[in-house]
């Protein structure tokens, strides 16, 4: 045994008390920390809209019989006529209890739907933050964000089977027709590829996405178009590194084609009969059956069965003013300035921007 081990040792003895006392000073402090964290509030603070003024002023400037906007202002600000947006409000009202107003756990009114619909087209319409439509609406920014992401969804749940399907027999016998009157027998419309911009697009994936003529970062999207603005298909998603034969090698519009699944269509070009429709599009599409593409250098008064080069120009290019989605006397949606953070949001933008165009041009308004 040791003897050491019995004998008192005064240095270790006053180590041994500096260290607790320390310890014991620190816990103190700690204590005194959490005691004063209790007396402090511990909810961030409640802001207090008063969400019924903020729908009494907005029914008093754009939907009461003597309203402060005219019809012109409100299709201006908003894209849209009011007929066609009350419409869009009844549907999402009957799309899901999200857009119904309903009280909160304090038994207070929450938005109207008119409130959250005006605060989800606002974002469409100009780009704008989410914070920016506070003022005006009284929405919180996180909640006019989820707005305008339930909107988007309800509008695609409740339209597109209507406003983005593919053309039926009765459509197609109305597109040739439209086709033969303008003097392209067997055409049903015009294919292109266009880039959009995609202002957010993460710093890793800018390289893919990154358009070599753009200079920036752009999304692909395909898109069939007929003469009355109606886009029947759309392929949407590719990096804007990719060019229009790309996108084609990867496109489904030719899939119901491949599996004989498309409608049958018979028509004459040159006294032969011809059962496969086609499409106007660039020169930089292949050479297929389906294409027709603009004479590069047309010369003289060269006229096939009346189809006239310049004609066939100014019927591609039309492509181009479909995918600008420019309602008629009126601008677009600014997609470009939309704070959008992934792809599949973008992917849903534009559906919704473009099921909304096509209820638009519909005979009802």
């Amino acid at each position: 045994m040791d003897p050491n081990l019995n004998e008192f040792n005064l240095e270790y003895f006053q180590q041994q008390w500096e260290l607790e006392d320390k310890m014991f000073d620190r816990q103190q402090e700690l204590l005194q920390e959490l005691l004063t964290r209790e007396d402090q509030p511990r909810k961030r603070k409640s802001i207090c809209r008063d969400h019924q003024a903020a729908h009494e002023r907005l029914m008093s400037d754009y939907f009461d019989e003597s309203c402060t906007y005219t019809d012109a202002q409100f299709r201006r600000r908003y894209r849209m006529n009011r007929p066609l947006f009350l419409r869009i409000v009844d549907s999402m009202s009957n799309f899901g209890v999200y857009f119904t107003q309903r009280r909160n756990n304090a038994g207070k009114l929450g938005l109207t739907t008119i409130q959250k619909c005006i605060a989800a087209l606002r974002m469409l319409a100009y780009g704008v933050a989410a914070d920016a439509c506070d003022e005006y609406v009284k929405i919180g920014e996180s909640t006019a964000v989820e707005c305008t992401q339930r909107f988007c969804e309800g509008v695609i749940a409740m339209f597109q089977d209507e406003y983005l399907r593919r053309p039926n027999v009765q459509d197609l016998e109305r597109l040739l027709e439209v086709g033969q009157e303008r003097g392209f027998p067997g055409m049903i419309g015009s294919i292109d590829c266009m880039h959009w911009q995609w202002k957010n697009c993460p710093k890793a994936w800018q390289g893919q996405f990154t358009s070599g003529h753009k200079g920036t970062s752009t999304v692909i999207l395909e898109a069939v178009a007929s003469y009355d603005l109606w886009i029947w298909h759309d392929f949407f998603g590719l990096p804007g590194s990719l060019n229009d034969i790309n996108v084609l090698d990867r496109s489904p519009v030719f899939d119901d084609v491949e599996s004989g699944e498309a409608p049958s269509v018979n028509f004459t070009v040159n006294r032969r009969q011809y059962n496969l429709a086609y499409y106007l599009a660039d020169r930089i599409y292949p050479k297929w059956p389906v294409f027709v593409q603009s004479i590069q250098m047309p010369q003289g008064s060269l006229v096939v069965d009346d189809i006239k080069p310049l004609q066939q120009v100014h019927a591609v290019k039309k492509i181009v003013r479909d995918f600008d989605l420019n309602v008629p006397a009126d601008r677009g949606f600014d997609l470009n300035k939309f704070p959008v953070e992934e792809e599949f949001q973008i992917d849903e933008i534009q559906k919704t921007v473009r099921i909304m165009l096509g209820i638009y041009l519909s005979k009802f308004y």
